[in-house]
C-alpha cells in the first residue's frame, strides 16, 4: 500500500489535517506502519501538485486541513479496483537473506533458519494474544491481525520446508559427476600448457 493511497482513503472520509491524518492512518493499520508527520506532509503536497487533494482555509488552532478532489476520488477507485500484483511488494529480505547465507562461506545456515523461525513464533504468539484480547469490534484492526498471523503461519512453513531441504542436502550432497571433473580438469591443464 502506498501512503499516497492511505491519504486519500482517510480524506475521503473527510477533510483533516496532517496530524490527524497521522493518527488515522496509525490506527486504520492497527500501528503496524507508523508514519512520520514529515512523510505525510510531503505526500499532501504531491497530492495537492497532482490535482487530488486541495488545502483549505486554515483553522483557528493554524492548522491547515485538506480534501480529497474528484481526480483524488477517481485514483483512489482505481486503486480499490485495481489487484496487488507481486512485483508490487517489497523485495522478501528474509529470503534473500537465505540464499546469501547459504552461499557465504562460514555462515551457520541452519543456524539463521532456526533463529528466524524462534523470532516469527513469538510474533505468531504475539498477534494471536491481540487476536484474543480483542473485542471482535473493529473489523478493520482484525484483518490485518489476521493477515500477520497467516503471513507468520506461513514464514514458519516455509522456514521448515528451507529446513528440510538442507537436511535433504546434507545427507545426499551433489557430488559434480566424472565427466564434469575430467572436463574441469582438461580445462585446466590447456590454460596451463
Amino acid at each position: 500500500m502506498s501512503v499516497k493511497h492511505g491519504l486519500l482513503a482517510l480524506l475521503e472520509r473527510g477533510p483533516a489535517y496532517g496530524y490527524q491524518l497521522r493518527a488515522a492512518f496509525e490506527e486504520s493499520t492497527g500501528a503496524t506502519w507508523p508514519l512520520n508527520i514529515g512523510q505525510v506532509y510531503t505526500t499532501l503536497t504531491r497530492l495537492e501538485r497532482d490535482h487530488l487533494v486541495r488545502a483549505l482555509p486554515e483553522n483557528q488552532q493554524g492548522q491547515r486541513p485538506y480534501s480529497i478532489t474528484d481526480a483524488g476520488r477517481a485514483a483512489l477507485a482505481v486503486w480499490f479496483s485495481t489487484p496487488v500484483s507481486g512485483t508490487d511488494r517489497p523485495r522478501d529480505e528474509l529470503a534473500i537473506k537465505l540464499a546469501l547465507a547459504l552461499t557465504t562461506p562460514g555462515v551457520d545456515i541452519s543456524g539463521v533458519v532456526q533463529a528466524q523461525r524462534m523470532a516469527t513464533i513469538r510474533a505468531l504468539q504475539e498477534y494471536t494474544r491481540l487476536k484474543n484480547q480483542s473485542d471482535n469490534t473493529d473489523t478493520a484492526w482484525l484483518l490485518i491481525l489476521e493477515s500477520m498471523i497467516f503471513r507468520a503461519e506461513a514464514e514458519v512453513r516455509w522456514l521448515d520446508h528451507c529446513e528440510a531441504s538442507l537436511v535433504r542436502e546434507a545427507r545426499n550432497p551433489v557430488i559434480p559427476s566424472q565427466t564434469t571433473v575430467e572436463a574441469d580438469t582438461d580445462a585446466h591443464e590447456s590454460t596451463h600448457s
